[in-house]
């Protein structure tokens, strides 16, 4: 099974940029334990373009960080929605990513987002101290499954994971 992670945001934001370092810091950990079928792309924002990428895979994570009320991370299942798409905003959702990659190339990977809690979206490079620990928090159970996503089962942490 083929998994894609893709994470974005804004570095230059304090905390958007939450989903691409999760991102560049697993790809590092991927790379170092040489865990197969797991690629990892990353930008400021979801774009349409989006669709002819998500294709080729069987799973796939989007990453961003979140203004939610949830505790330091959490992820939900994206289903495939035309609605939310906010050209004046330059904004897609992954919800119009999956639904595009459906409709396009008759594909639907099985999608999740992966919401991580953010507190700070000041003009700035680096992401905050408590935003830091949810990230920390979030690779660490990452790198536990991550193995397992090679599989054709869904590790248990997403599946049960949902944002309260």
């Amino acid at each position: 099974m083929k998994t894609l992670f893709y994470g974005y945001g804004n570095p230059g934001r304090s905390d958007d940029g939450l989903g691409v370092q999760f991102v560049e810091q697993l790809e590092r950990y991927v790379r170092a334990h040489k865990i197969p079928d797991i690629s990892f792309d990353s930008n400021y924002q979801l774009n349409i373009e989006d669709a002819d990428t998500i294709r080729e895979y069987d799973r796939v994570f989007f990453c961003d960080a979140s203004q939610e009320e949830i505790d330091g991370f959490c992820i939900t299942p994206v289903v495939p929605s035309d609605a939310r798409v906010e050209f004046t905003m330059h904004a897609v959702s992954p919800a119009f990513v999956l639904d595009l990659c459906r409709k396009i190339y008759g594909r639907t990977p099985d999608t999740r987002l992966i919401h991580l809690k953010g507190y700070v979206w000041d003009f700035n490079e680096g992401i905050s101290e408590a935003a830091e620990k949810n990230l920390q928090a979030a690779l660490t159970a990452f790198y536990e499954i991550l193995p397992s996503l090679a599989g054709n089962k869904m590790p248990e942490l997403i599946k049960s994971s949902a944002c309260t």
